[in-house]
């Protein structure tokens, strides 16, 4: 099969022939049909942390076309399905290989069946930063997930109105948490007053359903955190998801916190790159999306044990994902040239790093991302 594979020597990335992954007894083999990019997708080849030749890339989707023994008793899953999940390529000690390539296996469990309204190039763009953003909601800042019923009533609903904010309200990880906080409220008592902080141009967007923002500000305002605390009456935030987490954006939002309160983050400070303040308000929290895979994992220069915890959390959550139509997919921009233009264009696009580390292009497909995902179909043919 052809896949995308790092060069760690190199620090380049090429389509080259390999062979095809077999599945395990718990495992099934998908059909790539699209995939979606990651800022890690193309950061590990810019600072790889394989030493050998492995397939990149995490975000799939695609169709069932072989199933190990434990999967068909256990899954329910049949050739043909429609389904969607995403791996750790390249960057992990393990060895398991990624989505950037005509097949990929996964645990059947990590799988969650697409909606028949569904597109798959939609489907795509959901696995990894939805479950980003329901670990950081309901798995570490512990507030009550909607699809659990006997945590649907829990201290939060006899609280005053929560108010919540969001910075980098129109990235994808920001939008999914919007979608899940309106899920939860609507199952408490409890108001829960969202704020967004994100460009003008995607207000309209964020105001309407199923976003549903409450209050929006201007990211490029130099007022904007004053103007956040004052929607607050002075009292602070209890909760915040910095969904960007660059530069003096978490010792600002720190600074509106309550002492109380909780702070997500979604780069860790091992990293650097965020400026840290002399002192916490609110010690901020993080914590990788891999640990949902259930394996070890090699990130950001932590090694993190298996975590089975973490992996019946992501199961949990991918079962409810396939149980209904629960979220809306990120926009997609559909990027020409399929497997053979990830690492010269969506690379390019997506930087190594930080939102500033970019490429500038002037084809219409390379226009700066905002408030979409870049996804590649497989079977392009141009």
């Amino acid at each position: 099969m052809r896949a995308l594979i790092l060069d760690p020597d190199q620090r380049s990335a090429d389509v080259r022939d390999v062979p095809k992954p077999k599945p395990s007894s718990g495992d099934v083999l998908i059909k790539v049909e699209y995939v979606a990019l990651n800022p890690v997708d193309s950061l590990y080849v810019a600072e790889p942390l394989a030493t050998s030749r492995r397939v990149l890339g995490s975000d799939f989707a695609g169709h069932v076309v072989e199933i190990g023994s434990d999967a068909a008793s256990n899954g329910g899953l049949k050739s043909g399905d429609r389904v969607a999940g995403f791996v750790q390529g390249a960057s992990s000690v393990n060895e398991r290989p990624g989505a950037f390539a005509e097949h990929v296996i996964s645990p059947w469990d990590l799988l969650w069946k697409v909606p028949d309204d569904m597109g798959l190039d939609g489907a795509a763009t959901v696995s990894l930063c939805a479950l980003t953003a329901a670990q950081a909601l309901f798995y570490r800042m512990g507030l009550p997930p909607p699809w659990d019923e006997s945590k649907s009533r829990s201290t939060l609903s006899t609280l005053e109105p929560q108010y919540f904010l969001v910075y980098g309200a129109s990235t994808s990880v920001g939008l999914f948490a919007a979608q899940l906080l309106q899920q939860m409220e609507a199952k408490l008592d409890t108001r829960i007053i969202l704020i967004g902080v994100a460009s003008k141009k995607q207000w309209e967007m964020l105001k309407a359903p199923p976003y549903s923002y409450d209050h929006l500000l201007d990211y490029r305002d130099p007022d904007w955190l004053a103007s956040a605390d004052a929607l607050t009456s002075g009292k602070g935030l209890g909760y915040a998801y910095d969904c960007i987490s660059e530069g003096e954006t978490v010792a600002k939002i720190d600074s509106i916190m309550q002492p109380t309160g909780r702070l997500m983050v979604v780069r860790s400070i091992q990293g650097g790159a965020w400026t840290v303040p002399k002192e916490f308000k609110v010690e901020p929290s993080y914590g990788a999306v891999w640990e949902g895979l259930g394996e070890e994992v090699q990130y950001k220069g932590m090694n993190l044990p298996a975590n089975p915890r973490a992996r019946a959390f992501a199961v949990e959550f991918y079962r409810w994902l396939s149980s209904r139509r629960t979220v809306q997919p990120s926009r997609v921009r559909l990027m020409p040239g399929g497997l053979d233009k990830i690492a010269a264009d969506g690379f390019g696009l997506l930087g190594s790093g930080t939102m500033d580390d970019r490429v500038k292009r002037d084809e219409e497909w390379m226009k700066p991302i905002s408030a979409e995902k870049l996804v590649y179909q497989l079977s392009w043919t141009g």
